[in-house]
């Protein structure tokens, strides 16, 4: 099935290819050019016929194609100005309609591809696609230590609108070491909005084995994080022995909330269950409230006799006498026997201290604890002694709350979204769920939200899976491996080998497919226009200043590509890919270089104008240059879409 989508992708390709030449044939057929041969492709004909005195034929590179005018030969011994029903014997003014005729084809189907999408209702897409808010950030960037958090957003970047999610990978790329952004800080409970204006440098992308792949930080745009079925209607069962298998999860649930965060994207929730901090119930004074409390290894905490003595006794009372005191996990505070706070211990690695205590917060609920402060419960079993704290931490577990209301996962339209991320939240009921997790007051639900059963999260290779997944992920890790190998940069190497042994060991909710909220996207045909074209004028303008580099540009295989997985993912999808590559091909060939529509048009112009005839041993000399250019930046795009292939079945 997926050949067969290759094919479609392809003929579609050849289908733009052929409407563009098409138009140069009639035009030039109109003003009485005599057309030779019209090719759909490059090299050698697999298949040819003559019709109405034309050779038509079908070559064997399906990434091209040409039509043939008299004259157009510019190495003939004749002057091609004196072949009169040839290219150049017409006057200027044929030559730019027949020029400008192929790129009009293209720009006019890409128009009536938009405008039959937004006859027939638009495009499905998902949240993510077209949001403006942060899903989850880079805590080592800029914008986490300027205070942006998930749920702010971001809505321009240099001064550009902020249209899709797309924006926040391509601006990075296309602005160079530095860009500025706009956006806002939001509170979600009150709605204000504070707007900001930073200027930050863009660095190599943490999740990338590429270096060069630049990011200011923003690692995921925000996503809803719902369990339902699969987007085929299939069933998308919990697999026996996943984590979230008994917790109370059913379809249609969202993820709204998990230990003290609202929750803005699988990222987030996926940090979350994996940063080592523990929820907990706070008594201090008249006042209780849950805080995330940092869990560490025993033996990372500076000796401290009192400490040891207190932790060897609460072992034995747990009842964890099976396991190396040293591997345990505390938490970096002295405590009474009755689980009062009575200070901060020390680390023996500094390192250690500052990932348990860093200077920048993520958030309130990760504000240190203070001497006097008592804990009432830890992951939301009630605890009265120590020894019950240090039993409960050593297993992660996690609280959610769900909202479980068929309206908040309905599709919208696109314009709607971002106002609607947490639309019919009830945040008082929320609020009464979480401050009374843990206690005997506790409530499990209220209205459309429900707090689930705590949560165990498990490494990937300790879920569910078939024998075949299990060699299927052998062979990939093995595979993956060996490319982390062939990085020369030997820091970068270690970074990238730290990050891929970080993955492999962090934990997961045990939910075999997560979905999005779905839009109806839909802008009119003249806005779709106007915003490609705006968005390739942006990219040319980075590729000649340097900002950006044209190894990120798609060559034929990409474009294939491309077409092929929209093709998978719908017939508007589809329709609408081939319309924006028309668009491209119709907006390039109109540049001004000598070897495209855009170069004749201007030869032709500068005739009209000077009243001089450019000589076809000079039109060749001018023309020949950007010939080996193509070619050249041809082959180049191919090696890098084959690179980029490789590396995506690696």
């Amino acid at each position: 099935m997926s050949f067969l989508y290759i094919i479609l992708a392809i003929l579609g390709l050849s289908f733009l290819i052929f409407i563009h030449e098409l138009g140069h044939y009639w035009v030039a057929r109109r003003v009485g050019m005599r057309v030779e041969t019209f090719s759909v492709g490059f090299g050698k004909p697999i298949y040819s016929w003559i019709r109405d005195g034309v050779k038509w034929q079908i070559g064997w590179l399906p990434f091209g194609g040409f039509v043939k005018i008299a004259g157009m030969e510019t190495d003939t011994r004749k002057d091609p100005y004196k072949i009169s029903d040839g290219f150049f014997g017409k006057s200027p003014l044929d030559r730019i309609k027949v020029a400008f005729a192929g790129p009009f084809v293209n720009l006019l189907f890409a128009f009536l591809v938009f405008v039959i999408l937004w006859v027939s209702g638009g495009r499905e897409k998902g949240f993510s696609e077209m949001t403006t808010k942060i899903g989850w950030l880079d805590p080592e960037s800029e914008l986490f230590q300027q205070g942006i958090r998930p749920g702010d957003e971001i809505v321009a970047y240099e001064g550009h609108k902020v249209s899709s999610a797309k924006d926040h990978l391509q601006a990075p790329l296309l602005a160079g070491n530095q860009l500025s952004l706009d956006g806002y800080k939001l509170d979600v409970v009150s709605g204000d909005r504070e707007p900001f204006h930073f200027t930050v440098n863009s660095y190599p992308h943490p999740l990338s084995m590429n270096q060069e792949v630049p990011t200011v930080g923003l690692l995921s745009p925000a996503r809803y994080v719902i369990y339902d079925r699969l987007p085929s209607g299939k069933e998308n069962p919990l697999p026996e022995g996943s984590p979230v298998k008994d917790a109370g999860l059913t379809y249609g649930d969202r993820v709204l909330w998990a230990d003290g965060e609202l929750i803005f994207s699988e990222a987030q929730l996926s940090n979350n269950l994996n940063d080592d901090r523990v929820l907990m119930t706070i008594q201090r004074g008249n006042e209780t409230f849950i805080a995330r409390v940092p869990r560490v290894r025993v033996k990372e905490i500076h000796p401290n006799t009192e400490f040891r003595e207190e932790i060897i006794d609460w072992q034995f009372e747990a009842g964890l006498n099976g396991r190396r005191g040293n591997d345990l996990y505390a938490i970096p505070y002295n405590l009474t026997a009755d689980s009062i706070v009575e200070g901060e211990l020390r680390f023996i690695d500094k390192e250690k201290a500052q990932e348990a205590f860093p200077e920048t917060l993520f958030s309130k609920v990760d504000e240190k604890l203070r001497p006097g402060d008592r804990i009432v419960a830890v992951q939301g079993t009630p605890v009265q002694r120590s020894h019950e704290i240090l039993a409960e931490i050593q297993e992660k577990k996690v609280q959610l709350i769900v909202q479980r209301d068929p309206k908040a996962i309905q599709r919208i339209q696109w314009q709607d979204a971002d106002e609607k991320f947490f639309e019919n939240v009830d945040w008082m009921a929320l609020n009464a769920i979480v401050s009374n997790i843990g206690r005997p007051s506790q409530i499990n639900s209220r209205g459309t939200l429900h707090l689930l059963n705590p949560v165990a999260p498990k490494k990937m290779g300790d879920l569910p899976v078939t024998q075949e997944g299990k060699a299927f992920a052998t062979s990939a890790r093995a595979e993956r491996l060996k490319e982390i190998e062939a990085i020369q940069d030997p820091e970068r190497r270690r970074q990238i080998l730290d990050a891929f042994e970080e993955l492999e060991n962090r934990l997961y909710l045990g939910i075999p497919s997560i979905q999005d909220r779905k839009l109806t996207y839909n802008p009119n045909p003249f806005t779709q226009f106007t915003d490609i074209i705006s968005e390739m004028g942006r990219t040319l303008r980075s590729l000649f200043s340097g900002a950006m580099s044209p190894k990120y540009l798609a060559g034929p295989i990409g474009i294939v590509h491309m077409v092929h997985h929209s093709t998978m993912l719908g017939l508007k999808e589809a329709l609408f890919w081939l319309g924006l590559i028309s668009l491209n091909l119709g907006f390039l060939n109109l540049l001004p270089i000598p070897v495209l529509d855009g170069g004749t048009i201007v030869f032709s112009l500068f005739e009209m104008i000077s009243g001089k005839k450019i000589k076809p041993k000079m039109m060749e000399k001018l023309i020949l240059p950007f010939v080996i250019l193509l070619i050249v930046f041809f082959v180049f795009l191919t090696y890098n879409d084959i690179s980029r292939v490789i590396e995506r079945i690696l």
